[in-house]
């Protein structure tokens, strides 16, 4: 089955709301192995939005649209599919028994306006809304299906994981899902990746192989349709080992999280703690770390030595190191190095990442804006420092040094250096 996701709403087109309802839908549609070929975007304007109808009939075997469902007279959107199909639209009295306890039990006067809210196509499956109060539309008409889910993500989602997502596995039978394992990579570029394994992603059938990249990071999904798990596993396996073999350093992940989860993930599991000290991240390699769910278990704190004052009271590091005549300053290696080692003293923790570069715009101590280094200190093993040569401005360049940092110290907790 063929799907276009049609959003309706001004506020998409004009940038006020970002559309991660296409993007949720995308996924869960393919989760269901319906394919999504096209998304659009149309306001809220009668004839705009069936043109768009008219369109996406021509190439899409489901029409899947969010928003245009609520109260005012600029949500159309069930109004011009059932003038597009022909159809009267009806009441659905469940709704309309709960908006209006919604408004008694507010002790306010009923708006009539609201009545849209509880508007059903004639002929189609009422959605539930937990979480709000427009009510869902699926139906089907002359070989092409139509589902009408809410605009907000908060309504839309529930809605299509239950009632919306039930009516389309009605639809679709027996045929197969799509199943996906999403391969996440760090250390490396999305080119540098490519190039490893090109050969695999020239000569793809099934199972398929897409690359994506984020900054500092690289994931490839690679997915095949198949009657269940066992079956996508066995058909999955061999490209996965491929790739395994080919990626080891970079590949720390085989489900979509980020590498600081991973890192603490590892810490956890080997029962040791991590401090940093930071300059030219800025405390960004701390605030990674404490996204993740269970990190105050292994991650200490930090120190944030921007200055080289801070570096020399704090992490001890010394001031003719930093400042001077012939001083290798405090983007250097020898820096990096007294840093993760000043912090590992000072916290009593297993290891100590740090970190001291130039994030731009301009260069420092006479160093090019991008130049990194790294510092890794860990009880019992000696320092090691990586020297990084990073492009992009200033928020690239701390965001790509922050998750190279965590790289290093993955690798280290893997045993790979």
């Amino acid at each position: 089955m063929r799907a276009e996701i049609i959003a309706v709403g001004t506020e998409l087109l004009v940038g006020q709301i970002v559309n991660t309802n296409a993007q949720f839908l995308s996924q869960a549609l393919a989760e269901l192995g319906i394919d999504v070929y096209y998304q659009t975007v149309v306001g809220d304007n009668a004839e705009r939005i069936r043109a768009a109808v008219e369109t996406a009939r021509k190439r899409a075997d489901l029409l899947v649209f969010t928003g245009g469902l609520g109260p005012t007279l600029d949500d159309l959107t069930r109004d011009v599919v059932a003038d597009y199909l022909g159809r009267s639209i009806g009441i659905h009295e469940p709704t309309m028994r709960k908006i209006e306890e919604m408004f008694l039990g507010r002790g306010t006067a009923f708006v009539e306006s609201n009545r849209r809210q509880a508007h059903l196509i004639e002929g189609a499956t009422p959605l539930r809304n937990d979480t709000g109060l427009a009510v869902g539309n699926a139906l089907s008409a002359d070989g092409t299906h139509y589902l009408l889910l809410p605009g907000p993500p908060r309504e839309m989602k529930p809605m299509f994981r239950s009632d919306g997502s039930a009516w389309l596995r009605g639809l679709l039978g027996e045929s197969q899902a799509l199943h996906s394992v999403m391969l996440k990579f760090s250390g490396i570029g999305e080119s540098q990746l490519e190039d490893l394994l090109i050969d695999l992603i020239r000569e793809q059938t099934d199972p398929t192989i897409a690359p994506y990249a984020k900054e500092g990071e690289v994931a490839i999904r690679v997915s095949t349709k198949a009657d269940g798990p066992e079956e996508a596993a066995r058909k999955l396996e061999p490209t996965l080992q491929a790739i395994r073999s080919r990626t080891r350093p970079y590949l720390y992940a085989e489900e979509d999280i980020p590498i600081e989860a991973a890192v603490i993930r590892q810490l956890t599991q080997k029962r040791m703690t991590l401090t940093v000290a930071e300059s030219c991240t800025g405390g960004m390699v701390a605030s990674m770390l404490t996204t993740v769910p269970g990190s105050a278990d292994a991650f200490l704190g930090g120190v944030v030595s921007y200055s080289n004052g801070v570096k020399h009271k704090l992490l001890g590091v010394p001031m003719e190191q930093l400042e001077g005549p012939g001083a290798p300053g405090a983007v250097s290696e020898e820096t990096a190095a007294a840093m993760a080692e000043g912090a590992l003293a000072a916290s009593g923790a297993d290891l100590a990442l740090s970190t001291t570069g130039v994030a731009g715009p301009a260069s420092a101590e006479g160093k090019p804006v991008g130049l990194v280094y790294v510092g890794l200190a860990e009880r019992g093993r000696p320092t090691r420092v990586e020297k990084l040569q990073l492009a992009g401005d200033r928020q690239g360049i701390r965001i790509r040094a922050t998750k190279r940092a965590l790289h290093m110290l993955w690798l280290s907790l893997t045993g790979q250096a």
